[in-house]
Formats: structure tokens, C-alpha cells, sequence
């Protein structure tokens, strides 16, 4: 943990040790009264440093997004297959944007002229150390009979390019359709700043 002026760390433990490590950390810190707190243990899922992209073509004022089967949301009582954003993690020191390049043509078969950063977000504070760094991407999309499925083998990824008129995504954006944050955050982006990227990236 870094070290954070008024925070103690009592002991800091690796618990579980896989693909994503959890880490079991007994802290005080100091209060908004700037009294010490009690003493509290909080689990840490660490997944470090991801990436989402939203394709958006300005000609066809359209966008690109991905439909994949997701366990953790047929656990949590919703649909398993999820209408997403591409997505991925980091590798050690690399750049948002090159992660970028990478997992859009992973994921979509897409190739981007041009991106704009819209944001990095925590997606769960409470419980996990992710951070996402959101990107537009300008892209010449196909008709959407020629979206496709794409993923990396290797990793078992299925993942199904699924093409919307821009107002289409949003009315399932409205009708809450679309039930993950990433894709939420950055289409709600795009309706604030479709008309400028409409007129410059055309």
C-alpha cells in the first residue's frame, strides 16, 4: 500500500494468490474531525489498470459495441450475455492508448484512425483497485449484416460485434438495456459530444 498521511497499517496480507490477487489489509485512518478511526479490515480485489473503448463512425452516425456471455452477471440475477464496450487490462507500464489499439482489433476486428480520452474512472472503490481509462475511437464501421464475432482464441473469447445507430444505442441506453457502467458512462459521453464529433472527425 502506499504510504498516505493519518493512514496505519496494522497488516497487509496477500490471502489469495491467482489470476487477480486478494489482499487483506487491517488499517486506521484519520477522520474528517481528524480523530483516529477504529480499527477496520477491508479485502482488496487487485486488478490494476484497464481500458474500454467506444467505436463511434461519424459518417453513419453509428457505434460499435460487443455482446459476451459474463458469469458474474448470471450470478447476480441478469442476463449473461452483456452488451459491452471493448475492454481490457494493461500490461505492466503500458499506455492506455497502445492497450487501446490492441484490444479494439482483438475484440472487434476494428482499426481506428483516431482516438479522444474521455475519462478514468474507479469502477468499485469499496472492494477493488481497477482503474479504467475510457476512449472514443473514430472508425468506418461495416454493415451491420458484416459485424461478425471475434476474440482471441487463446483466451477463449467470444466476443459479437454488435452495430447500433447512434440514437438506437441511446433509447437502449434510456431504457436501461445497456446494465453495465463502461458502456453507460461512455454512450451517455457520446450524446453530450456527438454533434462536435460529427463535425470534426467526419
Amino acid at each position: 500500500m502506499p504510504a498516505h498521511p493519518g493512514l496505519t497499517i496494522l497488516d497487509d496480507a496477500v490471502v489469495w494468490d491467482g489470476r487477480f490477487p486478494l489482499q487483506r489489509v487491517r488499517f486506521r485512518y484519520t477522520r474528517f474531525d481528524g480523530t483516529q478511526s477504529g480499527e477496520l479490515t477491508w479485502e482488496m480485489w487487485r486488478r490494476g489498470r484497464g481500458v474500454a473503448i467506444l467505436p463511434y463512425d461519424p459518417v453513419a452516425d453509428a457505434v460499435a459495441l460487443i455482446e459476451q456471455f459474463r458469469l458474474p452477471a448470471l450470478a447476480a440475477g441478469l442476463g449473461p450475455v452483456m452488451i459491452e464496450c471493448a475492454a481490457g487490462l494493461l500490461e505492466p507500464e503500458e499506455d492506455p492508448e497502445a492497450a487501446a489499439r490492441r484490444e479494439i482489433a482483438e475484440e472487434t476486428g476494428l482499426r481506428p484512425d483516431r482516438f479522444e480520452r474521455i475519462g478514468r474512472f474507479m469502477l468499485m472503490q469499496g472492494g477493488c483497485d481497477e482503474v479504467m481509462f475510457y476512449y472514443a475511437a473514430r472508425v468506418s464501421l461495416p454493415p451491420p449484416g458484416e459485424a461478425g464475432t471475434h476474440g482471441l482464441s487463446a483466451e477463449n473469447e467470444d466476443t459479437r460485434l454488435l452495430i447500433l445507430p447512434a440514437a438506437e444505442a441511446f433509447a437502449a441506453l434510456d431504457a436501461n438495456r445497456i446494465e453495465n457502467v463502461t458502456a453507460a458512462v461512455c454512450l451517455h459521453w457520446l450524446r453530450q459530444h456527438r454533434e462536435r464529433l460529427r463535425r470534426e472527425w467526419a
